[in-house]
């Protein structure tokens, strides 16, 4: 996306007013009379009104893939979100030499693993329009040896009108069908089966297959939870809560809410804004962020999966924002690349031997690009984009792309943990990633055979906007992690200060 959509991390400081107990009081007239933005923002307020404030993350999961109004799930036929007349542009829309790189990553991994004649799988979760993987295909028609290997490209999408626009670029007129596990379709390029399914967990883990695993701005839109560490309460003031309203009625409590002197999470709600739904307040927005009051389950639980989160709750005043389920797609792309790891099979089959093998081979690799941070916990960074520009993360629910920094630290963490076959190298930027794979030649090649000086223009204008660093450029803002099968660091990927092996 363009840098547009890594600012305005103000939108969530400004929206944080601890205000908890709005949902409690009496609605008037104007909730049921307003007219609210988009019919799913009322769905959310009706829904809000009886179970109170939600975590950032199932307001996420709503506004992006509600099928009843999702940005992603519930677009135009054109599946118009990406590109100059959609909401944001990608890499791969802007280059064509994007995609180009990638396929010739996938093909110097492959060599380097040993070239596999058979069990090769291309996947992507979040292919958007297709633009990369098409461009990925088109530069493995160029390697018979490569494309003679693999077996079957699997594509994780969840909206049913971008499987379609998919399928138009990647297979043609080739008809798709239902399958037991989603759909299918042939591509164009060779004779391969497309396979589209709703969650990477759909496909089965079969055993002597090389995955080739791609995650392009995926991770980004993955729901988030924010946590706040709060100090400890004074001495003199009371820890615990006698009372609590329930559905059956008002019920006892005896335990302390947080012992004395111990900092905690507090967990970031979107709640309604009474400005705006009782007071009917022209131009005031309405949803904002509140901190909870009290702990909540995944404030109790989530901040606790890492030493790094850990480490920064005894800070009152720390914020950080949490992604499980990125962390259950990093463990999941791990397992498939090395086998489940020795603790997994364990958990799974009883007592194994911890040297045992996961996979008696490991092989295949994950390539993730996403913008992020670098080592540092993601704060503040919740935002919303729409017809290229920043706008309010909580705006217009459905008809605004809302995501969050990835971090990456914490995907290599969850792959590590998730398999004991495999290693991660990086996060590098993206231009630093680019230029290793030799994006000047192929530009300047493609400059020299351009036929006129407005394409030639053209053609820089994109190789500059992928690499260049300073300013919020993508070069700089956008990142590159790879997973791939352990070797005790003894050989590093190309692009990460590798070379290809032959």
């Amino acid at each position: 996306m363009n840098s547009a959509r890594r600012a305005a991390s103000h939108t969530l400081r400004r929206s944080r007013n601890p205000i908890f107990s709005t949902y409690s009081r009496r609605w008037n007239s104007t909730f049921e009379t307003r007219e609210w933005s988009t019919p799913l923002a009322r769905t959310l307020a009706q829904a809000m009104k009886v179970t109170g404030p939600i975590p950032i993350a199932a307001f996420m999961r709503q506004v992006l893939t509600s099928p009843e109004g999702g940005y992603y799930t519930s677009r135009p036929e054109t599946g118009e979100v990406f590109g100059k007349h959609g909401d944001f542009v990608t890499s791969p829309e802007i280059s064509q030499v994007f995609g180009e790189l990638i396929g010739i990553w996938t093909i110097a991994e492959w060599m380097s693993q040993g070239r596999k004649r058979s069990g090769v799988q291309l996947m992507e979760v979040g292919p958007g329009k297709g633009t990369l993987m098409d461009d990925m295909l088109r530069t493995y028609r160029n390697f018979k040896s490569f494309s003679s290997s693999v077996e079957a490209i699997y594509l994780v999408e969840a909206s049913a009108t971008l499987r379609e626009v998919q399928r138009k670029l990647l297979c043609g007129d080739a008809a798709m069908e239902e399958t037991d596990i989603g759909h299918r379709s042939t591509c164009k390029y060779f004779d391969v089966p497309v396979i589209w399914v709703e969650d990477i967990r759909l496909l089965p883990h079969e055993e002597g297959k090389t995955p080739f695993i791609f995650a392009h701005e995926f991770f980004d839109a993955l729901p988030i939870h924010a946590f706040e560490s709060v100090p400890p309460l004074p001495e003199n003031e009371i820890t615990e809560q006698k009372e609590i309203m329930t559905p059956t009625g008002p019920q006892k409590l005896h335990q302390p809410l947080r012992p004395k002197n111990t900092p905690q999470w507090r967990e970031l709600l979107v709640t309604l804004n009474p400005k705006a739904v009782e007071e009917n307040i022209e131009g005031e927005p309405e949803f904002q962020l509140s901190k909870a009051k009290a702990s909540t389950p995944s404030s109790l639980v989530i901040p606790e999966i890492s030493e790094r989160f850990r480490a920064l709750k005894s800070q009152p005043g720390s914020t950080i924002e949490v992604s499980p389920e990125s962390r259950i797609y990093a463990a999941d792309f791990a397992r498939r690349i090395g086998g489940d790891s020795a603790s997994t099979l364990s958990s799974k089959k009883g007592n194994v031997d911890s040297k045992a093998p996961t996979k008696k081979t490991p092989s295949g690799a994950a390539l993730i690009m996403d913008y992020g941070t670098m080592s540092t916990v993601p704060i503040n960074s919740l935002r919303g984009i729409q017809h290229h520009r920043i706008v309010p993360a909580l705006s217009s629910p459905g008809q605004v792309d809302v995501s969050a920094d990835v971090d990456f630290t914490s995907l290599a963490e969850a792959a590590i943990e998730g398999s004991d076959g495999v290693e991660v190298h990086g996060p590098v930027e993206q231009g630093d990633f680019l230029n290793a794979m030799g994006i000047t030649e192929r530009m300047e090649q493609l400059i020299r055979k351009a036929g006129d000086d407005e394409h030639k223009k053209t053609l820089e204008t994109g190789w500059k906007r992928l690499v260049e660093k300073g300013g919020g450029s993508m070069g700089q803002i956008y990142k590159v992690l790879t997973i791939v099968p352990e070797n005790e660091g003894k050989r590093r990927p190309v692009g990460f200060g590798g070379s290809v092996q032959m």
